[in-house]
C-alpha cells in the first residue's frame, strides 16, 4: 500500500515535516510493511520555502536586511534549480520582527523584502516565487521598490522618506536607477487574499489595525495608498488597485502587479504544483492531510480542502487528521472520507500545543486500527 502523507503545519505547535513524521509513526505501529511518501505542504505563507526545500532542496542563502524599521538584521532566502528564488516577506518585514509597542504601518517599510530580490536577481535568477503574509508594512511596497532602484520625489523634489503615510505626499517617480534584471524577472506571487488597495475591504481598514493602526491612521493610509496608485498610473504603470489582491501585504501586492508585474496565484496552488501534487496523488493508495484546525475556511480553499480535491479528483480515498474540528457542515465534511480531531483531552493550551506531535501519533495509530479492523471484518 502507498501512503502519501501531505499535511499543513499545526500553527504554534509542530512544522509540516514533524506532522508528516507523527502520521508516519502512528500508522507505521499497524502498518509497518506500507510504503509511506512524505510530503509536507503549505499555502503560500509561513512555512513555503521550507517545505520547498525539503521537497526539492536548493540552496538556502543568508542576507544582511532592513528590517521594517530599517534597523539590521539577517534574513535568508531559498534558491532552486532552474534558475527559481522562493522569498517570504516575512522574514525581511514580518510583525513578528516588532514588539507590540514597535508596531507602526505610518512607518514600517519592505524596504527588506527589496534587498532580498535584489539578491536574488544578482544571483541570476529568472522567476522569484514571494510568499506573502505576516507583513507588519502598509506602504504598498514603496520600500521594496526603492531597494530596486526606483526614487519617489514629494513637490519640492525632496526623496520620500519611508513608510506608507510618505505615499500621500508623492508627485513624481524615478526609474532611471531601476535594477537591470528586473525586466527579465518572472514573478509568481503566492497569495490567498483577495482585497483590493483602497477602500473599506482595502489594505489599511482590514489589515492595518493588527498592524497597529488607529482609525484616524486607518484613513490616513488608505488616502495615501489611492494617492500611490493614482501618480503610478499617471506615470504609465498598469492600473491595479482594484484587482483582488492588491491589498495583501499591506498593499506589496499592487507594488508587484503593478512594478514587477506580478501573477498572483492561490497560495495553495502555487506550492502544489511546485511540489507536483498530483504526480503524488496519482501514486497513492491513501492520501492523509492535516491542519491545526479544520474549518470551513479550510474545507474550502487551504491545505487540507486543496488535498481533499485533488484526491477526490484522482479517485483516491483521503484522510484529514487535525488538531480540531470546529463548524464543518455535512457538505463540507464529505470532501474527506474521514475527519479526525487529534486532541486527546481538555487541557491548557500550552500543554495540547506542547503534546501535538504524540497526540497526531496516536490518533494515527487509531486510525489505521480501524481500518485493518475494516479489512478483516470484510473477509467474514
Amino acid at each position: 500500500m502507498n501512503i502519501l502523507i501531505a499535511p499543513d503545519s499545526f500553527k504554534e505547535s509542530l512544522e509540516a515535516l514533524d506532522v508528516c513524521h507523527a502520521i508516519q509513526s502512528g500508522f507505521s505501529q499497524v502498518f509497518a510493511n506500507a510504503d509511506y511518501t512524505l510530503l509536507p505542504m503549505a499555502d503560500g505563507g509561513e512555512g513555503t520555502s521550507a517545505v520547498l526545500s525539503y521537497v526539492r532542496g536548493g540552496r538556502w542563502k543568508e542576507v544582511l536586511v532592513n528590517d521594517p524599521l530599517m534597523r539590521p538584521i539577517t534574513a535568508k532566502y531559498l534558491l532552486l534549480e532552474n534558475e527559481t528564488a522562493v522569498i517570504e516577506i516575512a522574514h525581511a518585514c514580518g510583525l513578528h520582527l516588532l514588539t507590540t509597542d514597535e508596531r507602526n504601518p505610518l512607518a514600517t517599510s519592505t524596504y527588506g523584502v527589496g534587498e532580498l530580490i535584489a539578491d536574488a536577481l544578482d544571483e541570476g535568477v529568472k522567476r522569484i516565487i514571494i510568499g506573502l503574509g505576516g507583513s507588519a508594512t502598509n506602504d504598498a511596497g514603496l520600500g521594496m521598490l526603492t531597494a530596486l532602484g526606483i526614487r519617489f520625489y514629494d513637490h519640492d523634489g525632496v526623496p520620500l522618506v519611508q513608510g506608507g503615510s510618505a505615499l500621500a505626499h508623492l508627485s513624481q517617480l524615478d526609474i532611471s536607477q531601476l535594477h537591470p534584471k528586473l525586466r527579465d524577472t518572472t514573478f509568481e506571487v503566492a497569495c490567498d487574499v483577495t482585497n483590493p488597495l483602497c477602500g473599506s475591504s482595502g489594505a489599511s481598514a482590514i489589515f492595518g489595525p493588527q498592524k497597529g493602526a488607529s482609525p484616524e491612521q486607518v484613513a490616513l493610509l488608505d488616502k495615501a495608498l489611492s494617492h500611490f496608485g493614482d501618480v503610478s498610473e499617471q506615470h504609465g504603470y498598469q492600473s491595479c488597485q482594484d484587482v483582488a489582491g492588491a491589498g495583501a501585504a499591506g498593499g506589496l501586492g499592487f507594488a508587484l502587479m503593478s512594478f514587477c508585474g506580478a501573477r498572483l496565484k492561490s497560495g495553495f496552488d502555487t506550492v502544489a504544483e511546485a511540489v507536483s501534487l498530483p504526480a503524488h496523488i496519482a501514486n497513492a493508495d491513501l492520501v492523509i492531510t492535516g491542519e491545526g484546525r479544520l474549518d470551513a475556511q479550510s474545507a474550502m480553499g487551504k491545505v487540507a480542502g486543496g488535498i481533499s480535491q485533488f484526491a477526490k479528483a484522482g479517485g483516491k480515498p483521503v484522510i484529514a487528521i487535525c488538531g480540531s474540528v470546529d463548524k464543518l457542515t455535512a457538505a463540507q465534511a464529505s470532501h474527506f472520507d474521514i475527519v479526525m480531531p487529534s486532541i486527546q483531552k481538555l487541557d491548557s493550551l500550552d500543554k495540547v500545543l506542547g503534546s501535538a506531535y504524540d497526540s497526531i501519533e496516536t490518533t494515527a495509530s487509531n486510525i489505521a486500527a480501524a481500518i485493518k479492523l475494516g479489512q478483516s471484518l470484510e473477509q467474514i
